[in-house]
């Protein structure tokens, strides 16, 4: 079989994360079907079947890294694929509770293994002229998965979407093995003590750098899509819970894309956050007003999703090999999960207990964070060059 051409590969590695992304987008849309069955174990329980794959990532996010460079990307993410495949069809036989928790911890795994190899691949992968939009792509997998099942997921059965996205998780497993590269031959990583690999990971200014800068982006971003739309006015309300992450994508793949050829991705990721302070300044001054809610909260999901893509295209820009690609990935899965699980929480306390201050007074803190962090990586950076 003739190789396909790079960025087609691109592509399918992107369909993959699509995948990955519906393992939390289906339990999302489906929360309230599920209750029927599941929701008798109590609210934290059936909340768990949503965020367990999430944890999956938080503990073991940098060891799938190291486990991703000692067995190769391309094995790691078949069996990741087969096996969401393998869980999503469990899935719609809606198994009992225990069962279907088991099945949760194991697409969490397989979660964590597509979003470990996803972006190493494609910075391996994608010519590098094409390499800021290949990246740029990848990372709007998210987005693009949870606009796609707002759409259809009213529409689908429980059942139904289960197995549809079985199918689709099998389809591509077959699909990657028959087009990607094989794994390259030679000595395996050596794994070594699982701590000490983790300390040299986040002690080093190159592999711990796209993660530390993109924590502070999950712990926003997702929060703010979860908190602005119910206190924003009802007239303007399906506008901005609805315009934001098409806002995001839609800038980080073409303005963000833009300047990714005209500046390096540290750069980019600090710039981002800094146009993401007078998004929420002006979001705290318009509180209460539709109007204004709306334009604040656009142009901080703009600059937000500038953040995100140029976070992602840090990683090939920062880290030389593919060993490294792989540690650093694991590093962004690993902190990414920490800001997605706790950004929520966190800001919805400041909102309840200090009002829109509070909350708009955090997220510049975090960007002001997320700037002074890529700052300082690269002081170490140029102290000791690699």
């Amino acid at each position: 079989m003739r190789p396909l051409p790079p960025m087609l590969v691109v592509v399918l590695l992107w369909a993959a994360g699509l995948g990955a992304a519906a393992q939390f987008g289906k339990i999302s849309i489906l929360y309230e079907d599920l209750r029927a069955s599941y929701g008798g174990n109590g609210e934290v329980a059936l909340g768990l079947v949503v965020s367990i794959v999430g944890m999956v990532g938080l503990i073991f996010g940098t060891t799938a890294g190291l486990l991703v460079a000692l067995i190769g990307p391309r094995r790691a993410i078949v069996a990741a694929l087969a096996a969401g495949a393998a869980m999503s069809a469990l899935q719609s036989l809606m198994p009992a509770y225990p069962l279907m928790l088991a099945s949760r911890i194991i697409e969490g795994a397989s979660h964590l293994s597509i979003v470990v190899v996803g972006p190493t691949m494609i910075a391996a992968l994608a010519p590098e002229h094409r390499r800021p939009l290949a990246m740029t792509l990848w990372s709007s997998f998210f987005g693009v998965t949870y606009t796609i099942l707002a759409v259809i997921g009213p529409h689908a059965t429980p059942t139904g979407l289960f197995l549809g996205h079985a199918g689709y998780m099998a389809a591509l497993a077959v699909i990657l093995a028959l087009t990607l590269p094989p794994d390259p031959r030679g000595q395996a990583l050596p794994m070594g003590n699982l701590l000490s690999q983790h300390a040299a990971i986040y002690l080093s200014p190159r592999l711990a750098a796209p993660a530390m800068g993109f924590c502070c982006y999950t712990f926003l971003y997702v929060a703010v899509l979860t908190l602005l739309p119910p206190e924003t006015p009802e007239s303007h309300r399906a506008l901005i819970a609805a315009g934001m992450p098409l806002v995001s994508i839609a800038v980080s793949l073409t303005l963000g894309v833009r300047l990714l050829g005209r500046m390096s991705a540290v750069r980019l990721v600090q710039a981002g956050y800094a146009v993401a302070i007078p998004g929420f300044l002006l979001l705290w001054l318009t509180w209460g007003q539709g109007a204004g809610m709306v334009a604040g909260g656009f142009l901080l999901s703009a600059a937000l999703g500038i953040v995100q893509g140029a976070s992602f295209a840090s990683i090939p820009e920062l880290n030389a090999t593919p060993e490294d690609r792989a540690r650093a990935a694991g590093a962004v899965a690993q902190l990414g999960n920490l800001g997605t699980t706790t950004g929520t929480p966190v800001l919805a306390a400041l909102l309840a207990s200090a009002g829109p201050t509070g909350l708009v007074v955090a997220a510049v803190i975090l960007c002001g964070l997320g700037i002074a962090i890529h700052a300082l990586q690269k002081a170490r950076r140029e102290a000791v060059p690699q």
